[in-house]
């Protein structure tokens, strides 16, 4: 390791919840249909279990919490008390964590939850605001009925909307934003269809949207039975015009498929792509953890089904990966590169704690194909960013840090 600058990052928690009513057949995602009810008080029993063994593994007891999302699956399936139950469990485990969850909001600490907006899961949202969540992310990802049946989706159109009304009638109570997915390149859809979605989900006005392409993945129903997707030229037009849509609309893009308001990016997913570190607790989750005293940077994976991450006679954690320093430039690159913003070499060495020379010849290589570009600023400090070229071949960019 080639630097003091080694530092310890801020430090997420990330929290899945496995069920779904129905499994859809674009997500890869670990998700299991619901087979019978949701054995809630269990799950949240081993989601503690599996926490404290984390913060004892690697002697996490005064490092305070940045972040919590709380993904799937659909864990908005979760009553509002389960999830109260969790997060006073989780919050007074950490440094400045208090069982009535109160000083994490004087804190301002995002806690973010997954929903589905169907009436039951929307009925709950003021619960759940209760309960301590901060932020939530609701998964409408299309609001034309032909499509949301294509895609395998549980809810309609109007109740989409209403989710999205009800989430801005949370805010009274308590929760600071809201943000709706949303997906574009869908099977048989025109410019007109995708820029629609877009002006719908627009005049809701979230605070943040996740709008990105439809992607075949392998182990999935449309992998297996592909849909017929739109071709390359329609989908860069939808692109263009949709991003100018939404910058019209105050919307600015911070990462690949990230736009937000001013000051309402999602600061869990920041982490992530800023190389940061996070617990991942529940089943299949996975976690980055660092220790600046040894150099070491872990990764851990849970459990992946249910029934074996719920088994009390088993550990959760299946997979315990130390990251070979080789693999760290092309690591720290995959996830910043998703950013609009630059980055600092010095930021590199905090987060790796390697030394410049470990990536700045490639980064040069980059600059000279304008994929990157740098520029100096008043400490003499270089800042690189990824160009709109970069951004456009952006695995090709990623290759040349293997």
């Amino acid at each position: 390791m080639g630097t003091n600058l080694f530092t310890t990052p801020p430090l997420s928690l990330y929290i899945h919840i496995p069920w779904c009513v129905e499994k859809c057949p674009y997500c890869d995602f670990n998700s299991h249909a619901l087979k019978s009810k949701i054995p809630e008080q269990d799950y949240v029993s081993a989601l503690i279990a599996d926490l404290d063994d984390d913060i004892a593994r690697f002697n996490l007891k005064n490092r305070p919490l940045h972040s919590i999302f709380i993904g799937g699956g659909t864990p908005s399936l979760f009553s509002a008390n389960a999830i109260e139950s969790l997060l006073s469990q989780v919050l007074s485990r950490f440094e400045y964590g208090s069982s009535q969850n109160k000083l994490y909001k004087q804190k301002n600490i995002e806690i973010t939850l997954e929903a589905n907006p169907g009436t039951v899961e929307a009925d709950k949202f003021i619960g759940f605001v209760k309960a301590g969540v901060t932020r939530l992310s609701i998964g409408v990802q299309s609001f034309e009925s032909e499509k949301l049946l294509k895609l395998g989706r549980i809810h309609n159109v109007s109740q989409a909307q209403q989710a999205a009304k009800m989430a801005t009638n949370a805010k009274s109570f308590g929760l600071k934003s809201f943000n709706l997915d949303l997906m574009h390149g869908l099977p048989n859809q025109s410019i007109e269809n995708a820029l629609d979605d877009l002006k719908t989900a627009i005049s809701l006005k979230p605070d943040h949207l996740s709008w990105y392409q439809l992607t075949i993945e392998p182990n999935t129903a449309f992998h297996s039975k592909p849909p017929k997707l739109p071709q390359d030229e329609t989908l860069w037009d939808i692109q263009d015009q949709g991003f100018k849509l939404l910058a019209d609309a105050g919307y600015k893009q911070y990462e690949i498929s990230a736009f937000s308001q001013a000051e309402k990016q999602c600061q869990h997913n920041l982490n992530y792509w800023q190389f940061g570190d996070y617990l991942g607790i529940g089943c299949g989750a996975h976690g980055k953890i660092t220790d600046v005293s040894t150099g070491i940077i872990q990764r851990t994976i849970k459990v992946k089904h249910p029934k074996g991450y719920l088994d009390t006679n088993r550990k959760p954690l299946d997979h315990l990966i130390t990251v070979n320093h080789k693999e760290l430039p092309f690591e720290y690159m995959m996830n910043q590169l998703r950013l609009f913003s630059p980055f600092t070499l010095a930021n590199y060495q905090r987060r790796t704690g390697l030394s410049i020379d470990t990536i700045l010849p490639t980064l040069q290589l980059a600059k000279q194909k304008n994929l990157m570009s740098c520029t100096e600023i008043i400490s003499s400090e270089e800042k690189w960013q990824v160009t709109p070229l970069g951004h456009r071949y952006l695995n090709d960019l990623l290759e040349l840090f293997l």
